[in-house]
């Protein structure tokens, strides 16, 4: 799973002609109204990597590359696409784009950002052998290749501020992509020893690393204001230190105590106390992230028809009200769809819906249809890592299957999350397993087809339908927002037909705040906009 709302018409599905994304930032043009000479401190984990943004797919590294960075756009706390060191993106139509930079923009080492920065840094990037995490992102690009190494010839500098983005097939979202970590400038001097240069990175965002060792593995980093930056997240704090915690609860502790600021990610230990220990200071809203467990077909009893009515009998047979209520405290929501409804185009309305409604009589009807086809043996496993607190709701859903249809089924805990990935990923895993998607830009396509299209690079389950590739296609051409919305709303009613991932519940951010910081905001993907912040 990926670390990644409204009216977003006008970049991801806007006509041909110049489209400046405008807007003001959410806080950062304000006055600060606390100590402008105050740290924040905030939780977070030990990056996966070196902190490259091309190479950077996980929360912990994700959250510190997002404030040191600053790409040519950014999203406010809805999910808007607001300029950042972009002064233009022209969709000039669903295959081309030009690009207009601000002039005077400035890493911290004092070199200007120009055209070359973003065109060298995604080049790096989608090298095959510079072997990425995130080099799928430049897929759509001209002359990206899976099979070697090619330059994305899609990428033409038309001066120092300017440059042309050719895709290989329509993609009118693209514009709207172009906000996440993957898409960020690098300097020249990052491409002299790049594993170095991830160690201690230089950005041109809101924040820089306070000292050449402001990484300090395993403990925190340390991040102080970048008074050269002059976009629209300007940090209304000195800088922001980022602890790294072994443990939930310890960070809990910790905010409770008034020795850190903000929190992000509250304890299944507190969900139920926390709001009333918080009060007004306790954080409890709905965020672009998205929960599943995937069945592939290739197991036994689950392809063709038969594997069809299994995974729709085994959706009916959940219980999601009762189990979002009992086990998540109500911070979860039963899921309608397989996005997300903070999402522009989200719809509860979706023909087939009734699917993913609790039913046990409909449940054993389509499981007995199943039998008649080839008879059930053998126990259902869903899989999970235990080291991510997944072991309540994954006994709670088989439990639920259990009950309702009279078979054997539990969960097949994995000692971490990288033993079961690893499993996944290789086809070597013989039962069910938790999947799950947090956005990686605010548009519904990123939840749909990095995930279920053929040959997708994050399709775990190897699901193929070629009418739910055609209208994922015909949408993302699209570029009228109502016909490519409805577009992908007709490819998640085959998505319900088939059930490749089984939808559970969208997930909200919970987290907190101490009394000694204002102007908390958490956006749209979980994430707090930490440089809006004031302390004191």
């Amino acid at each position: 799973m990926k670390r990644s709302k409204i009216a977003l018409s006008s970049v991801a599905l806007a006509g041909v002609g110049a489209l400046a994304l405008a807007g003001c930032a959410s806080g950062g043009s304000a006055e600060p109204t606390g100590d402008a000479g105050a740290v924040i401190t905030a939780n977070g984990s030990e990056p996966q990597n070196p902190l490259i943004p091309t190479n950077t797919n996980e929360t912990g590294g994700g959250k510190i590359i997002d404030e040191i960075f600053a790409g040519l756009i950014y999203y406010d706390a809805e999910g808007e696409p607001v300029n950042d060191v972009a002064e233009e993106i022209e969709v000039v139509d669903p295959q081309n784009l030009k690009v207009t930079l601000k002039e005077g923009q400035k890493f911290t080492n004092g070199e200007e950002v120009t055209a070359d920065n973003f065109i060298n840094a995604w080049n790096y990037g989608a090298l095959l052998s510079n072997e990425q995490l995130s080099s799928y992102f430049f897929e759509d690009i001209e002359g990206f290749s899976w099979d070697e190494d090619s330059e994305l010839t899609g990428l033409e500098q038309i001066d120092e501020y300017t440059f042309t983005i050719a895709l290989n097939k329509p993609a009118s979202d693209f514009a709207l992509r172009l906000g996440y970590s993957a898409f960020y400038p690098l300097p020249d001097v990052a491409f002299e020893d790049m594993d170095a240069f991830g160690e201690s990175p230089i950005g041109n965002g809101p924040y820089k690393l306070a000292s050449d060792d402001a990484w300090k593995h395993d403990v925190e980093i340390n991040l102080v204001k970048n008074e050269d930056y002059t976009g629209g997240r300007e940090a209304q704090n000195a800088g922001l230190d980022i602890i790294f915690y072994a443990s939930q609860d310890a960070a809990y502790a910790d905010l409770l105590a008034g020795n850190l600021d903000v929190l992000d990610a509250i304890p299944d230990s507190a969900l139920a106390t926390y709001e009333s220990d918080l009060g007004e200071r306790a954080v409890n809203q709905p965020a672009a992230i998205f929960q599943s467990f995937t069945i592939p077909e290739r197991l036994a009893h689950f392809s063709g028809e038969e594997g069809q009515l299994r995974r729709q009998a085994l959706s009916m047979a959940i219980n999601r009200p009762e189990i979002t209520e009992t086990i998540f405290q109500g911070t979860r929501t039963p899921a309608s769809d397989f996005t997300s409804p903070v999402i522009a185009g989200w719809s509860d309305d979706l023909t087939g819906a009734e699917v993913l409604e609790y039913d046990p009589e409909k449940a054993k009807e389509l499981w007995a249809q199943a039998d008649a086809i080839s008879p059930w043996t053998g126990s259902f496993q869903i899989a999970y890592n235990s080291d991510g607190g997944h072991q309540s709701w994954v006994d709670a859903v088989t439990n639920s299957i259990k009950n309702t249809l009279g078979i054997d089924a539990s969960g097949a805990p994995y000692v971490d999350f990288a033993s079961l990935r690893t499993d996944v990923t290789t086809d070597v895993i013989q039962t069910a397993f938790r999947t799950g998607w947090q956005a990686d830009y605010p548009g519904l396509y990123n939840f749909l087809g990095p995930l279920y299209a053929t040959n997708a690079g994050s399709n775990d389950g190897d699901y193929s339908n070629p009418e739910f590739d055609t209208l994922l296609n015909e949408g993302i051409s699209s570029t009228d927002l109502g016909d490519a919305n409805a577009k992908f709303q007709a490819a998640q009613e085959i998505l319900l037909q088939d059930l490749p991932a089984t939808p559970l519940w969208y997930s909200n951010v919970n987290g907190g705040f101490a009394d000694t910081v204002d102007n908390v905001e958490f956006g749209w993907n979980s994430v707090p906009l930490y440089y809006a912040i004031t302390k004191g």
